[in-house]
């Protein structure tokens, strides 16, 4: 990282950031051609998860290049400044990393990745019809690196 006074090298705040973000940007590559999409997403600390229709776009780039770049942010705040274009900046917290994806075919692996999901966003796990579960895809992105770097305002004199 070039502004190593940016960094977050502590994997508990790269955590809190991960469990603080609404959105998941999954970047993967079909045939050299690069694609981002933004995804609802669980994580365990070790893995991070979500799922997707039978088919489209993302999957045929799964299935073509497992290799895949995460992203998250939180705490986004655009800071103006009245008097110098120049100076407009954001704050903001976020982490990137990389890792493989794979989908998760096993009905229990299936259930134990969709309440990720659900406990990102409601804190609590769910129970899933059978039927519900074998309709969806599902995928785990093993987390093989990741950073972190904020940006904070700096304080008035």
């Amino acid at each position: 990282m070039r502004r190593t006074d940016k960094e977050i090298a502590d994997r508990r705040q790269m955590d809190e950031i991960i469990r603080g973000s609404l959105v998941c940007r999954v970047a993967v590559a079909k045939d050299n051609a690069p694609y981002i999409v933004p995804v609802s997403f669980g994580y365990d600390g070790a893995a991070i998860y979500l799922h997707t229709a039978p088919e489209g776009k993302k999957i045929g780039c799964f299935e073509a290049n497992p290799q895949v770049c995460f992203e998250f942010e939180r705490d986004v705040e655009l800071r103006r400044d009245p008097q110098n274009a120049c100076k407009w900046t954001f704050s903001f917290e976020s982490v990137i990393g990389y890792g493989t994806i794979s989908e998760l075919v096993e009905p229990a692996q299936k259930e134990h990745a969709l309440n990720e999901i659900m406990r990102q966003y409601s804190g609590r796990a769910w129970p899933f019809e059978s039927a519900s579960v074998a309709r969806v895809r599902v995928w785990k992105i093993t987390i093989t690196s990741m950073t972190g770097k904020f940006s904070k305002p700096k304080t008035a004199v």
